[in-house]
């Protein structure tokens, strides 16, 4: 189904579904039995605009390490199971707000029982995973290697085999490195799947890879009115996987809120450092809370006339600079005063 037609589906306390916002996920790459690190990491997170954090459960004391996490978090944890259920148990009882599992690698249908029985005790909504390194040997056998149609038919199955234990209260995610067959895979569960999908392009790649094939994937799932909420997985530090994700949204149209950066290409008539200029601009502005663009242009003869689609921006030429605000100068200003000139404009934006 499409997101305003999913079902709600809560974890903490932060809804998805149901035509909820879409939610921006990341995941830790500590080690998850390191509770400060983890802690930290996390916190990073959520000031960056995290909003649901998973966790590698991969040993029992990480599975006990969860509580001591969520006492000095503030979003909600999802613990990431592979192979053991008795981890998804300890994972639930210790307080994960939500458990990603894939019922084919958890064990016999008993194992898969046992989870569902507690997750249904807690109230936890169970994650059903599903990627194309874990594709059953028949389906690959049958749709002669991974396909879309494969990918739909082990997660639905993986679906099914919970709802017949009682309980439906999932997510469902399907994800592949191989960015058209992710997006047709998801157009077909769209039909057929009543539950938020967990939308991603999985091993997506380092961070200049990774980001254009997740834009391309998530852009042409997400436009289609797909997608309940998002990860954006890169090789790197996962406060990337949040700005990244953030811009997806926003330059969909999904999400509001936040300065846009824009600036230009640069070409010969540049005459300042811009594009050292434009990073610092990026980073300055992460923090302040207003929803207008603003332009960095490194040419004071067009870019008065290039900036006029932005609410406020500015140009550098040799030794000077200019303030301009829809397209028209209002200030001029020295080159080494034009950051601070435009992060005082910013401050006082509202008075």
């Amino acid at each position: 189904m499409y997101r305003d037609e999913t079902r709600k589906v809560q974890i903490g306390d932060v809804t998805i579904g149901g035509g909820s916002p879409i939610a921006i996920q990341s995941m830790t790459n500590t080690k998850t039995e390191d509770v400060s690190g983890t802690v930290a990491q996390v916190l990073a997170l959520e000031k960056a605009g995290c909003e649901i954090i998973r966790c590698a459960v991969p040993t029992m004391e990480a599975a006990q390490a969860i509580g001591q996490i969520k006492e000095n978090i503030h979003i909600p944890l999802v613990a990431d199971i592979h192979f053991d259920y008795r981890l998804a148990i300890a994972a639930i009882e210790n307080g994960a707000d939500k458990i990603r599992i894939n019922p084919g690698n958890i064990g016999d249908a008993g194992r898969v029982q046992a989870v569902v029985d507690a997750a249904k005790e807690y109230q936890v909504p169970i994650r059903v995973g599903v990627n194309s390194g874990s594709l059953e040997k028949p389906l690959l056998e049958r749709y002669g290697g991974v396909t879309a149609e494969g990918l739909v038919e082990s997660a639905m199955d993986k679906v099914h085999m919970i709802e017949k234990m009682g309980y439906g209260n999932l997510v469902v995610s399907i994800k592949s490195s191989d960015v058209m067959m992710c997006v047709k895979a998801h157009e077909l569960i769209a039909r057929e799947c009543p539950y938020p999908l967990h939308v991603g392009i999985t091993e997506a790649g380092t961070l200049l890879a990774g980001n254009i094939k997740s834009s391309i994937g998530l852009g042409l799932i997400l436009n289609q009115g797909i997608g309940d909420t998002i990860r954006v997985s890169l090789t790197g530090d996962p406060v990337e996987e949040i700005r990244s994700a953030k811009l997806i949204l926003k330059t969909l149209g999904l999400r509001k809120g936040g300065i846009e950066v824009v600036s230009c290409p640069t070409c010969g008539r540049t005459k300042i450092d811009l594009i050292g200029l434009a990073n610092r601009v990026e980073q300055m502005v992460e923090d302040i809370p207003l929803n207008i663009k603003v332009a960095v242009m490194g040419c004071v003869v067009n870019g008065p006339g290039e900036a006029k689609e932005a609410d406020i921006g500015i140009a550098g030429g040799i030794g000077e600079g200019l303030l301009i605000k829809k397209g028209e100068v209002v200030k001029k200003v020295k080159e080494d005063q034009l950051l601070e000139t435009l992060r005082q404009e910013l401050l006082n934006w509202n008075e």
